[in-house]
């Protein structure tokens, strides 16, 4: 790995965390909260539409491709180890799991961190198998992720199926406490969490796929890589960007397909973009980049207190502007936006000029090493005998 590829990851991870956000802000800023989630989306010729269109579903993708590249790194450094594999990956699994877990109890309905760390241990069994095995996996789990959106879709579609509807809207999160979301979060886990129904296959094939790119060379100063990329583009910006455009206004009969079915091959051709203009870069980043760059090395420590910090601003028992400023919808919402991703982008900036990991990345990295101390031993005794 050169530095030059680590920065581009890095700054692919840092657009994925604040383009997350860009998801969820609609969610935080929603009086309703997420019971409203869908509220807005397939209205024909509103802005919000719009503006939901263009992260909706697409980072959540481009993060979970690397996670999968991740994952590969990882299944690389125990292979050049020659420390067994999965070991220890599952513990990092675990830890990111209760991680996921806390995060979705203190602070947000819709974490992801548990389903990646589901995720993860699957694949985690798959990485190191042949290419053979691994695209059947890919092409079997794909199919049945496809097929079981199609089916949820045509039954949305047959029963007319609205997010609105005609219930009384929430006050919880408008006039309810902190301890009364917590509480409701606790009482609701299968109803939040029944999208890790749909991340786990979804993150396999994805997961996959991001191993198998960076395998390809898809970060490479190479004639492949070159190539590897434009296809990427043509996929997911030429040709499912304008299908995703479509599904946007088709109506909430359509949200799943507009969220996950369309938006994981525009994410394939973001990965694409992005990692092309950072290749034809040059001289020193700007104020952006870095401060993207920065975001995406303390990914975790972003994804976790820009929700915190987005909840602050918007809940009853913060400064409840979700309420108060419902009115300048949806102006408001990119502002807001737009200040938290400024917000971290700074934070993070100014944090990484005297720690070398963020904040929750150096407590996750002591609690995943803490229990090691004689398996890190037995690596490095391991490592001395290749060598001989």
């Amino acid at each position: 790995m050169t530095t030059r590829r680590i920065e581009v990851l890095d700054l692919l991870r840092g657009i994925a965390i604040v383009g997350t956000l860009g998801t969820n802000i609609w969610i935080f800023t929603d009086p309703g909260g997420p019971a409203d989630v869908v509220k807005a989306l397939g209205q024909p010729g509103t802005v919000e539409t719009f503006l939901r269109f263009l992260t909706n579903g697409k980072f959540l993708a481009l993060l979970t491709l690397l996670f999968g590249v991740g994952l590969e790194l990882q299944y690389r450094s125990a292979a050049r180890r020659g420390v067994p594999w999965p070991g220890w990956y599952l513990w990092r699994a675990g830890l990111l799991f209760v991680e996921g877990l806390i995060h979705y109890l203190l602070i947000f309905e819709f974490d992801v961190l548990m389903g990646y760390a589901l995720t993860s241990i699957i694949v985690a069994y798959l990485i190191g198998r042949s290419d053979r095995a691994v695209k059947a996996w890919m092409i079997t789990v794909g199919a049945v992720f496809v097929v079981l959106i199609g089916l949820l879709t045509l039954g949305m579609l047959a029963g007319q199926a609205s997010t609105g509807g005609a219930s009384e809207p929430s006050t919880l999160f408008t006039d309810g406490t902190y301890p009364q979301q917590v509480a409701a979060r606790i009482e609701m886990i299968g109803l939040y969490r029944i999208e890790i129904v749909l991340i786990v296959p979804m993150g396999i094939v994805l997961f996959l796929l991001g191993s198998r790119l960076m395998r390809a060379g898809v970060f490479e100063d190479s004639a492949r890589g070159t190539a590897l990329r434009r296809k990427l583009m043509v996929v997911g910006l030429a040709v499912a960007l304008p299908l995703n455009l479509l599904t946007a206004f088709a109506g909430p009969g359509w949200f799943l397909v507009d969220r996950y079915l369309l938006p994981p091959l525009v994410a394939l051709g973001l990965l694409g973009l992005v990692a092309t203009l950072a290749r034809r870069a040059t001289g020193a980043p700007g104020v952006l980049r870095r401060g993207l760059t920065n975001v995406g090395r303390t990914a975790l420590s972003s994804y976790i207190f820009q929700n915190l910090v987005a909840s602050v601003l918007c809940y009853g028992w913060g400064l409840g502007l979700a309420a108060s400023l419902d009115g300048l919808r949806p102006w408001w919402v990119v502002a807001a936006w737009a200040g938290i991703c400024a917000l971290f982008m700074t934070l993070s900036t100014l944090w990484l000029r005297r720690f070398e990991r963020g904040p929750v990345e150096t407590l996750w990295q002591w609690a995943y090493l803490v229990p090691q101390g004689r398996s890190k031993r037995s690596d490095k005794m391991v490592e001395v005998s290749t060598k001989r």
